[in-house]
Parts: C-alpha cells; sequence; structure tokens
C-alpha cells in the first residue's frame, strides 16, 4: 500500500486514553527492566550457570512465539483494553510467586521456567493488543510526535528501573525486585481498566479465528517493507537477546564487579533511548524506514564492547549510542504501521511482526551457554555484532525499505499533542520492545 493509499485514521485530539497507556507504560517499565536482571541473578545466586540463565530467558521468550499470533487476533476480536487487563493480571501473579520462591529460598530451574513461561505468555496477549490500542488512540497528523513522546516518557522509566534493579539486587535479594515487578503490573493494570474504546468501531463478525490470522498474514506478506524488516530483526532481536539476557550478566559478574555496573550500562542505555525519542520529536525524516534502518547498525556496538569487554564507562557510551539509534528506529517503524496499516487490523498485523522478532530469541538464549562453551564468550560476542551488521545491510537492498515515504499531513498545534504522562503525573506521582 503506497502512502497515498492509505487508511485514514479519525482524526482525535489524543488525550485521556494515550496518558493512560503512557502512564501505564512508565509503571510497568520501572519495574520489568529491574526485574530481567533479578531473574539472571537470581538463577546465578542459586548455584546456576550461562546455561541455566539463557534457559529461564527462552523460557520467557518460548510463549512469545507460540501465542503472539493468536493474541493479536484476539485483540481484533475483543475490546484491546480488556486483554491487557487479563495479561498485566497473569503478569502479576507468575511475578509474585517467583518473587515469593527466591524469597523462600532454593528456588529450583524448572519452577524458575514455568513462571517467566507465564510471564511470557502474558506478555504475547498484551504487545499486540497495547500495540493497537496505542496507534488507535492518535490521528496520523499526531502520530509521530506522539509516539515519540510516548516512547520518550516510556523509556525515562527503563532509566530508573535498571538503575534501581541494579542496585536493589546489590544491597537485597533479588526476589525484592521481583516483587516490585508484580506489584508494578498490579497498578498499570488497573490503569489500562479504565481506557475508553467507544471510538474504535465494532468489528463485523468474520469467519474465526483462523480466518482472522489468515487475513492478517495476507496483510503482512503483502508488504514486502513489513517482511523484510520483520525478518532482519528476528536475528537482531535473537542476537542482542543472547548479548544483553546471557552474557552481559555473566561479562558483569566476572569482569566488571557485578550486577551494579550492569544496571549502569543498561540505564546507560535507557538514556539513550530518551534522547533518540526526543530527538524525534523534532526530526520527521521524509524516508522514514530508511533513516530507521540505517540506525539499527549501532545496535552491533553493545556485543562488541562485551567482546572486548570494554571498561564501564566506555560500555555505557556504547550502549547510549544504541539506545538513541534504536529509538529513531522505533519511532519510524511504528509511524509507518501507522500509516500503512487499517486501524481493524493493527493487532493481527503486530502480532506478525511481534512474532517473526522474537521467533529466534528462545533458541539464542538457549543455545547462548553451549555455544560460549564451544567457541569461547568472546567469539560468540562478536558472532552477535556480525549478525546485526549482515542482516541490516541486507535489508537496504529492499526497494520499499528505501523509498517509502512520510504522508504528507497537516500538522496540528503544539498544544493539541498531549505531554507526556510521567510530566502530567510529575506533581503526584517505558520490540523491541
Amino acid at each position: 500500500m503506497t502512502a497515498a493509499s492509505a487508511p485514514a485514521h479519525p482524526l482525535r485530539r489524543p488525550g485521556r486514553n494515550y496518558r493512560l497507556l503512557t502512564a501505564a507504560a512508565i509503571i510497568t517499565g520501572l519495574g520489568t527492566h529491574g526485574a530481567l536482571i533479578a531473574a539472571a541473578f537470581a538463577v546465578l545466586d542459586a548455584g546456576g550457570d550461562g546455561g541455566d540463565v539463557g534457559l529461564v530467558a527462552a523460557a520467557r521468550a518460548a510463549p512469545l512465539v507460540l501465542f503472539l499470533l493468536i493474541g493479536g487476533a484476539v485483540a481484533d476480536r475483543l475490546p484491546r483494553h480488556r486483554v491487557m487487563v487479563a495479561a498485566n493480571a497473569l503478569n502479576c501473579v507468575s511475578q509474585a510467586a517467583f518473587a515469593w520462591l527466591v524469597l523462600a529460598g532454593d528456588p529450583k530451574l524448572w519452577q524458575m521456567m514455568l513462571l517467566t513461561a507465564l510471564c511470557g505468555t502474558g506478555q504475547a496477549f498484551f504487545n499486540p493488543a497495547a500495540e493497537g490500542m496505542l496507534m488507535s488512540s492518535v490521528s496520523r497528523e499526531q502520530a509521530s510526535r506522539a509516539f515519540a513522546l510516548f516512547r520518550m516518557a516510556m523509556q525515562g522509566a527503563t532509566i530508573g528501573g535498571a538503575a534501581l534493579g541494579g542496585a536493589m539486587i546489590a544491597a537485597m535479594d533479588p526476589g525484592w525486585v521481583l516483587a516490585v515487578d508484580a506489584a508494578s503490573f498490579a497498578l498499570a493494570g488497573a490503569l489500562r481498566a479504565f481506557l475508553d474504546v467507544s471510538h474504535i468501531p465494532s468489528r463485523a463478525p468474520g469467519g474465526g479465528l483462523f480466518a482472522d490470522l489468515r487475513d492478517g498474514w495476507q496483510e503482512f506478506v503483502g508488504r514486502p517493507w513489513l517482511w523484510s524488516i520483520v525478518a532482519q530483526f528476528s536475528v537482531v532481536v535473537a542476537a542482542v537477546g543472547a548479548a544483553e539476557s546471557v552474557y552481559g550478566p555473566l561479562v558483569a559478574r566476572d569482569e566488571l564487579g557485578g550486577a551494579r555496573p550492569w544496571g549502569f550500562a543498561l540505564a546507560a542505555f535507557g538514556a539513550g533511548t530518551l534522547g533518540g525519542a526526543f530527538l524525534m520529536t523534532r526530526w520527521k525524516p521524509r524516508r522514514m524506514l530508511l533513516a530507521g534502518t540505517l540506525c539499527v547498525f549501532p545496535l552491533a556496538l553493545p556485543s562488541a564492547g562485551l567482546a572486548v569487554p570494554l571498561p564501564v564507562a566506555w560500555l555505557c557510551g556504547v550502549m547510549f549510542a544504541s539506545g538513541i539509534a534504536i529509538e529513531v528506529f522505533g519511532v519510524s517503524w511504528m509511524t509507518a504501521m501507522h500509516q500503512e496499516i487499517p486501524e481493524e487490523k493493527l493487532s493481527r498485523v503486530s502480532a506478525y511482526d511481534w512474532f517473526g522478532s522474537v521467533a529466534m530469541m528462545p533458541v539464542a538464549t538457549a543455545l547462548a551457554g553451549p555455544v560460549e562453551a564451544l567457541v569461547g564468550r568472546g567469539a560468540a560476542l562478536w558472532g552477535c555484532a556480525a549478525l546485526i551488521v549482515l542482516v541490516t545491510g541486507a535489508v537496504l537492498f529492499v526497494p520499499e525499505v528505501r523509498n517509502l515515504t512520510r504522508a504528507a499531513t497537516t500538522e496540528v498545534v503544539a498544544a493539541e499533542v498531549p505531554k507526556p504522562a510521567s510530566a502530567d503525573a510529575e506533581g503526584s506521582v517505558g520490540r523491541l520492545g
């Protein structure tokens, strides 16, 4: 579909829904980014090794592969906010049980894998519903800046969540960080229960769940820019996931001094994403996918930095640069999706996007430990960096990626685009992901 023939999303001021979505994303971002660090160190504290860390990470990612497509079809059939609340409830219960096991002492590997798998299942249903809900809350004229502001607020939570998580783990049991994450899901779910879906047209009865999946697939494969970038990110996300979920904590433990420096490095990445999102509130590249894809190359830098390994200050620098780059891609990608995909199919197409992007993650994280044992940690990390560079170079050969242009729009006045919910709440109160 060309920009000229793209569906016109209804013009409305992104107000209450936008603020609720942003506030909830900030809350879960604060909890989740600390919990990801806590889960890795909970495995290590229980006597596990790099292979065990990889298995727990794979257990979280595997349900995304299994249930994302169903989650997308469900989110286009049911009110999206109800799907989001139910997924948050599952995440809350699973993380609370994980926290209790860790605090009680001697958690078993299979128990940690089961509970992280339940958390991943919740995310499989949540992600397509949340993406569809966010995109339906803004009009085309407001989309680029609104998405940048949303991501800026959300990624601001990453800074606090990663730094706070690293500091808490250094000072106390990782189980307390997991308990905070459970509480954040409960609070965010309560906020999302108040989302208004009255502006979304009722879905006409269709031919069933599988017919919806087939319809979403046809929408997906009919756009070369869409499926080629999703294929690219299936490799990129796997490489980044293996580097940051498995090798990163191990390098931190063996070379950098423990959890706190790794938390600082992840916080630097979050700071970079904040800066990148701010940049995208000002910059609207005409060939948005070309600009975004060029900014995927720097995602190879953290893997290379861990392979050396760089001192903590230098590692924070490359994490910061990669954070800026991924936000340029992220805002460009969301704007392209909003511009090109019909509203009633957003969650299904988003599900195929998420599915392709995370399909290789469970394999990559599960094999990270054996690959390290076979070729060494440094060689494995250099391999992650090389894969990112190779697949990103390849996708630039797709003409639609180079040439898809931003649709001409009439800009709304700045007052109509909301400030992020973090600013609204400052006096009273986060693909790849």
